[in-house]
């Protein structure tokens, strides 16, 4: 009962209890502390046992009754720990022998796929975020084949990303497990979160865990952020590029104590070139001015039990786009000249609090509360829209076992308030949503063969209902180092049909809403979303001619039993409305990982999507999606010398087959595109000097072939005229952009 009562004080932060971890290190001579990777750590008498990963880390589950673990290391001498608690902290190990050097190197993957997690999960750690330059996280997946990034429109330049063949409203984005970008940020919130902030991410495929809430659908990408007691004394990365970005980040990290550490974080960015090279009158990028702060406080007490976090953020985000000659000061909303202002100001506060019982590192409890207000006022032309999202989420969470670590479960409740109030031209739209949930779920870890995740979870929503969502993720090791997964998850969601799809007003487009007339009490009048997702997924690792080779192959369906249609195909409207009829989204991808030659590495995907549903006008392709693409990405690393000093490239290619176009027929011909697109590649390539341990330089281009779309905007010369659309884009607007910019830390 007591932990009962915990549930209904607050929401509870969700740990990995059932795990002992540590980090193993040792000192050099000049006293410098250097991670130990590859090294061994298992249970003293037991085959049970894991390895270190590139930052020295490990992970290694708890069994009952077991007190000793072993550290071993080639050239180390082995040492016996005592596991009195969960985290462990800092191993040192010895040299066994003292020689003059002794270098011992493992490249680590800086995108990895565990053969053992149960669920399909691809980590991103913050060296392959360096490879695009991450300004964002929009941008950070550029060299990552999991995700696509496509530019929503030809006016916002707002960047959107798309997993298994949807777009992201149908994803659940979370920061350290607890969701953020949604509703009111759907469209501009991966902006909002800076690139160098970021810590790693975890791209989960598929219907995600049941904990998190019902909304899932195709699958969850989680960020995680730099902590203050294990992050860099002080940061900077300065970027600049050919089209006048400019960009400025750093974070300063004080520890007051072995337990309590706080970080400052700031980033800014400025673009302040009117770039028109395509001569269409329209700015091929947005003015923009962006100012992004944030604080974080950090408690780690692992002797009681007890880990805590606070964070503060405020972002101030401005936007112009529209003509070139536009001027905000005297033509807004008259004709003299198309032109769109987007401002934002957000305020996000969360707090985090766990708690392992020490004398059961298996058991724990966590609380988990964040609260966020997003103020945006827009105008695109003479379309107006305004929203205030005003969102308090707290989740609580406790985590035991069943007789052994073999048998572990999560258990708590969560509840949602969220306020919308939305100005769409002469219309507003004002809401309150509610949601109490409690969940469910049952892990049966067994390394050697079979291990499964099952999830349930119940809630009530106020325009939803009651309803329930069952979760299933199921992993066999077929043989060794190969591995099989299976999932099955329902996830459900209301439509936010103007935020989700803000380019809808850069466009004559009249905006037309098919209500339920029966229930108007819904989102906007229409039935939420209901779909299935099922999922296989095969991964193998091994050794070719002694370089290692990874191989995986990913099959993915949505099944849609009921969805919001958006409709692009009367080029006058752009109509919602309920599915009445068939969806689905069918997705395969095959990844191929092989180290070429030594320090060269080659990433090669190819991805097929078949994604179709029933329109008014007929049985569709979904529009503005490519059939098939190509990815290629190779990366050469020099062996780091004395101060760390080394060489670093990277080059990609992403192909994109033939996507369709919305229907253009009823336009007059001049106005009139073609029904499928050409097939297109697009190169990037980046070269960073590291000169010291403190210090590097980074060239890059992206674009370099000059790829762009020709004609983007329709009836540019006359943007208030019944034929302007900039939403039908499907290539870069931008040609070739060329960057530089530095990065300097002190440990």
């Amino acid at each position: 009962m007591k932990y009962f009562f915990i549930f209904f004080l607050s929401p509870i932060l969700i740990f990995s209890q059932l795990n002992i971890t540590g980090t193993v290190l040792e000192k050099n001579n000049k006293g410098e502390e250097i991670l130990i990777s590859n090294a061994n750590i298992y249970w003293l008498n037991k085959n049970k046992g894991t390895t270190s990963d590139y930052l020295g880390n490990f992970t290694l589950p708890y069994i009952k009754n077991q007190k000793k673990i072993i550290v071993s290391y080639i050239g180390y001498k082995t040492d016996t720990i005592t596991v009195n608690r969960l985290n462990l902290g800092k191993i040192w190990l010895h040299p066994e022998i003292k020689l003059e050097e002794v270098i011992i190197k493992k490249k680590i993957n800086p995108l990895q796929k565990s053969l053992f997690k149960v669920q399909n999960i691809v980590t991103v750690d913050s060296r392959e975020m360096l490879k695009a330059a991450c300004c964002n996280l929009s941008e950070s997946f550029e060299t990552n084949p999991s995700i696509d990034v496509n530019i929503s429109d030809a006016i916002s330049g707002a960047k959107q990303i798309q997993m298994l063949g949807l777009n992201s409203p149908y994803l659940l984005f979370t920061q350290e497990n607890t969701p953020s970008i949604r509703g009111a940020s759907q469209i501009y919130g991966l902006s909002f979160i800076p690139g160098s902030w970021i810590e790693s991410i975890q791209i989960t495929k598929g219907a995600g865990s049941i904990l998190n809430g019902y909304e899932s659908i195709s699958g969850q990408i989680n960020t995680e952020l730099v902590k203050p007691l294990t992050d860099k004394k002080f940061f900077l990365n300065l970027y600049a590029n050919n089209y006048k970005r400019y960009e400025f980040n750093t974070r300063y990290n004080k520890v007051l104590s072995e337990k309590l550490a706080t970080g400052i974080y700031i980033h800014s960015n400025l673009r302040n070139g009117k770039i028109d090279n395509n001569s269409d009158s329209f700015l091929d990028i947005p003015l923009a001015n962006q100012i992004n702060l944030m604080n974080r406080w950090q408690y780690v007490n692992t002797e009681k039990g007890w880990v805590s976090y606070f964070t503060t953020q405020f972002l101030s985000d401005s936007k112009q786009t529209g003509q070139i000659q536009y001027n905000k000061n005297t033509d807004k909303f008259t004709k003299n000249a198309w032109g769109s202002e987007v401002k934002t100001k957000r305020l996000d506060i969360s707090s985090k609090l766990g708690y392992v019982f020490p004398e059961l590192p298996y058991q724990s409890f966590g609380l988990q509360l964040s609260y966020s207000n997003h103020n945006q006022n827009s105008y695109y032309g003479f379309n107006q829209y305004d929203i205030i999202q005003k969102s308090f989420y707290t989740n609580a969470i406790f985590n035991s076992i069943i007789g052994s670590t073999q048998h572990k479960f999560k258990t708590g409740i969560n509840f949602t308030h969220d306020t919308f109030n939305e100005i769409v031209n002469t219309e507003t739209f004002i809401r309150n949503d509610n949601n109490f949930g409690v969940f469910f779920e049952y892990t049966y870890d067994n390394l050697e063969r079979l291990s499964f995740v099952a999830g349930l979870r119940v809630d009530n929503h106020n325009r939803l209902s009651t309803f329930i969502t069952p979760r299933l993720h199921l992993r066999y090791s077929l043989w060794d180092k190969a591995s099989l997964r299976t999932s099955i998850g329902r996830g459900k969601r209301g439509a936010n049909i103007f935020s989700e799809n803000q380019q809808l007003f850069a466009s004559s487009r009249i905006i037309d809403i098919t209500t339920n007339k029966r229930n108007k009490n819904l989102f906007y009048g229409l039935k939420p979303e209901i779909a299935w997702n099922y999922g296989i997924g095969f991964v193998q690792k091994l050794y070719l001619w002694n370089r290692s080779l990874e191989f995986s192959i990913d099959l993915y369906r949505t099944q849609f039993k009921d969805q919001v249609i958006i409709d692009w195909e009367n080029p006058r409207n752009i109509s919602f409305y309920n599915l009445d009829g068939k969806s689905s989204a069918n997705s395969l991808q095959v990844d191929l990982n092989y180290e070429i030659v030594q320090n060269i590495d080659l990433r090669f995907t190819y991805k097929n999507y078949n994604v179709n549903l029933d329109y008014k006008s007929g049985y569709l392709e979904k529009p503005l999606q490519p059939r098939n693409r190509f990815f290629l990405n190779l990366n050469y690393e020099t062996i780091k010398k004395n101060e760390g000093k080394q060489w670093r490239m990277d080059f990609t290619i992403d192909s994109r087959g033939t996507q369709r176009i919305p229907n253009t027929n009823t336009n007059p011909q001049l106005y009139q595109l073609d029904n499928f697109s050409k097939p297109y590649s697009i190169i990037n390539f980046q070269l960073t000097k590291v000169f010291s341990n403190k210090l590097e330089l980074y060239i890059g281009g992206e674009n370099i072939t000059n790829l762009t779309q020709k004609k983007p905007i329709v009836s540019n010369s006359n943007p208030f005229g019944p034929y302007f659309d900039s939403t039908l884009l499907y290539a870069p607007i931008l040609g070739s952009i060329y960057y530089t910019g530095l990065r300097f830390n002190i440990k």
